[in-house]
């Protein structure tokens, strides 16, 4: 099993969703607000952290649980998604989850996506 998180800019988040419903096996996805700063801090000069010059830009993580087997068309409909070509356009992160268990009935691992 895998949990697969990407982070991407809001306004691809409608393309990114419709492009996992379109997958065979579409395995459900949770969203969550976020913020956030890359690596980038702009042209020149040094870079000093206060409370008052951070900017946070607003990010959408997506999370899948999924199968093994629909790991990589998962990734592959992300970023397909949510790929502009330009800085900030997000990351996708894999990793093997231990055990997965359904609260309502108690399936477990793959009968529980």
């Amino acid at each position: 099993m895998k949990e697969i998180r990407a982070i991407i800019n809001p306004h691809l988040l409608g393309k990114v969703v419709r492009a996992l419903h379109e997958m065979e096996h579409f395995p459900g996805v949770t969203l969550l607000e976020a913020r956030g700063q890359g690596r980038g801090r702009g042209a020149g000069g040094s870079f000093r952290i206060t409370e008052d010059d951070i900017d946070y830009h607003p990010k959408v993580v997506v999370v899948v649980v999924c199968s093994d087997a629909h790991a990589d068309s998962v990734v592959d409909a992300i970023r397909g998604a949510a790929r502009t070509g330009h800085r900030g356009d997000g990351v996708i992160t894999v990793a093997n989850l231990e055990q997965v268990i359904r609260i309502q009935d108690g399936a477990r691992d793959e009968q529980a996506v």
